[in-house]
């Protein structure tokens, strides 16, 4: 398993969706784009903001339910890519009973980023999808700090969008 970090999520400028990008804390640096919905994207977005919604969003119904249920997310890692499609498991731990929950990956970096859990890409995984990007310096520091920013990303990207653009 490698580690990653949530390194940002940003809208990708080609194809106007969001894409997480996931990246190994130590070794090359390589990235795992990985595209999702906009609705995660802002539950996301949100979560890095800490912005508190009047009503609990799923993420955070999922949150407290578990806190309720006195279970604690260990990790989440990202499995595999097949068809297409990323694949993603919560390991949660309940005192010394541990079971393993398939997820989306957004939904699962949702949870993740709401409860502090670490995030993880299966080695095959990060080996054949990992890319290196040249990201600037900084940008780091920017997503944490100026997290306004892409929210307002988000809610352009809510604006502009038009049913046409859902078919296929």
């Amino acid at each position: 398993m490698v580690e990653v970090r949530l390194r940002a999520v940003r809208v990708d400028l080609q194809s106007n969706t969001p894409v997480l990008l996931l990246q190994e804390t130590e070794g090359e640096g390589r990235t795992l784009p990985i595209f999702i919905g906009t609705p995660e994207a802002t539950a996301i977005a949100y979560a890095l903001q800490g912005v508190e919604m009047p009503r609990p969003m799923t993420h955070d119904l999922m949150k407290d339910m578990l806190d309720a249920l006195h279970v604690e997310v260990e990790r989440v890692l990202v499995t595999e890519l097949r068809s297409s499609t990323y694949f993603a498991e919560l390991h949660l731990r309940r005192g010394s009973d541990r079971s393993v929950v398939s997820s989306r990956p957004s939904d699962a970096v949702a949870v993740a980023v709401r409860t502090g859990s670490p995030l993880f890409v299966s080695d095959e995984l990060m080996d054949a999808e990992g890319i290196l990007l040249a990201i600037d310096s900084g940008e780091d520091e920017e997503q944490e700090a100026n997290p306004d920013e892409l929210v307002g990303q988000f809610r352009e990207f809510l604006d502009n969008i038009k049913p046409e653009d859902f078919r296929s």
